[in-house]
Formats: structure tokens, sequence, C-alpha cells
């Protein structure tokens, strides 16, 4: 500018730029813009574009992960308190087949003790029986020998002697029965 003055020019007023710049300058502020418009931004558009894609996908692939996440958990929880019920259930058969046992068992000690009092009843009958028929004969024998004493004489008659012995023994019982 003081260039153009120094040789003889007009002289320039600093505040009024000079057209020629103004001309090259908005060609060349055209030509940027023409760049920016056509290659820039629509890259740049493509970018944002493909940035908020992925982020809405992955809140939506997030979302869906949460919710099949929600639905395995709920699943889950089922299938727990379905364990819980058979675990219970289970329990609930042992315990009664443990009572069913303890009852069987019970059941048969008690058909075995019966069992044996009642084999140990009818030994002890037999036994008393044989006893008292061998007890009935010596008494017999002794009675006859101690009356044949006291008497003097022989009571050697056989069906006498047991006619005589059994009266006395049925006698005997008669009483002791009374």
């Amino acid at each position: 500018m003081f260039l153009l003055a120094a040789e003889g020019g007009e002289p320039h007023n600093p505040i009024v730029p000079i057209w020629q710049e103004l001309v090259v300058g908005g060609v060349a502020f055209a030509l940027l813009c023409f760049v920016l418009m056509k290659f820039v931004f629509p890259r740049m558009e493509q970018t944002f574009q493909a940035r908020v894609d992925a982020i809405e996908g992955g809140i939506k692939r997030a979302e869906a992960a949460q919710a099949e996440a929600n639905q395995l958990l709920e699943q889950y929880r089922a299938q727990l308190a379905e364990a819980r019920t058979d675990a219970a259930k289970i329990r609930d058969d042992a315990r009664a087949d443990a009572e069913g046992i303890r009852a069987d068992v019970l059941a048969k000690a008690r058909e075995e003790s019966e069992r044996i009092i009642a084999a140990g009843k009818e030994q002890l009958a037999a036994e008393r029986a044989t006893i008292v028929r061998e007890l009935r004969a010596e008494v017999g024998t002794l009675a006859v020998d101690l009356a044949s004493k006291i008497v003097g004489e022989s009571l050697a008659d056989e069906a006498r002697r047991k006619g005589t012995v059994e009266r006395f023994l049925t006698g005997l019982e008669s009483a002791g029965a009374r």
C-alpha cells in the first residue's frame, strides 16, 4: 500500500480495502466454502451419523442385553423356587418314608416280641403240665406209702390207689381255686 503511494499512485485510504483484494478474497472464500460443502461437511456428517448410530445402537443393545438379563434372572428365580419346592417335597417324602420304615420296624418288633412271648407261655404251660403230672404221680406214690404206714396194711391195688389219689388231688385243686 505504501509502496503504491510512493510510486506515484493515488494515496490510499487504509480503511477502504482494495477492490482486487476483495475479489480475490471472495473467490478464495467461495472456493473454500465449495470444497468444505462438497467434501468435508458430508464426510463430517457421515462420521457424526455413524457415531450417533453407534451410540444409539449401543444403547439399544444394552437395553436388549438388560432385558435378556432380566428375563434370565426371572427364569433363574423360577427355577430356584421350583428347586426349593422339589427339595421340600423330597425332604417331606423322605420323612414320610422314614416314618413308614420306623412303623414297619416297630410292628415287626412287636410281632416278634409277641411271638416270643407266646412261645414262652406255651413252653411254660407245657413244662407246668409236665411238672404237675410228675408231681401227681410222686405225690400219689408218697400218699399211698404214707397211708400204708399209717393204716398198717398195703394198698397195693393199683386201680384203687389211682382213684384215691385222683380224688384227693382234685379235692385239693378245687379247694385251692376257691
